[in-house]
């Protein structure tokens, strides 16, 4: 029998633990590093990811390689946006640039549905991007984490 590994905070979830959660996606997505992604998520979770469907976690790690490794210096911020039960609505924005150097701010929003154990099952996921001049950044924190006192996606008006 398979042990599974609680991700906590845990359904049902509060505004506090909402919070948290989406946090600790946020870390995870900033630190580029898939496997670590993946155990965020259940073992068969289903993601729909722009026109791509993933399943498992397998799948998950080569989505977020090949992500990657198109999207440089990838920096990400997660806000709530509604929770309820076992559900967390986001809203996000992240920056990043192509091979040549042309730069992106993306934008979207991403239902999840988590299990019992805390990982996410179920992402779906809208995402549009817009070019933009590396002068028009805002994310300049050093790759990985986001500063505590960094601002948030609201404080740009995203």
């Amino acid at each position: 029998m398979q042990t599974i590994e609680k991700r906590p905070p845990l359904p049902p979830f509060n505004l506090e633990t909402s919070i948290q959660k989406v946090r600790l996606a946020e870390d995870a997505w900033n630190s580029r590093d898939p496997e670590k992604v993946s155990l965020g998520y259940s073992v068969q979770s289903k993601w729909r990811n722009r026109s791509e469907f993933v399943t498992g976690r397998e799948q998950i790690v080569e989505f977020l390689r090949r992500k990657w490794s198109r999207e440089l210096d990838y920096r990400l911020i997660k806000e709530l946006w509604a929770f309820g039960e076992n559900r967390i609505a986001v809203r996000f924005a992240y920056e990043w640039h192509d091979d040549s150097g042309n730069w992106f701010r993306s934008y979207g929003n991403e239902n999840w549905e988590f299990d019992d154990y805390g990982l996410n099952a179920t992402r779906h996921a809208c995402i549009n991007d817009l070019p933009i001049e590396e002068s028009q950044r805002k994310f300049h924190w050093p790759l990985g984490r986001r500063p505590d006192d960094h601002p948030g996606l609201s404080s740009f008006g995203f």
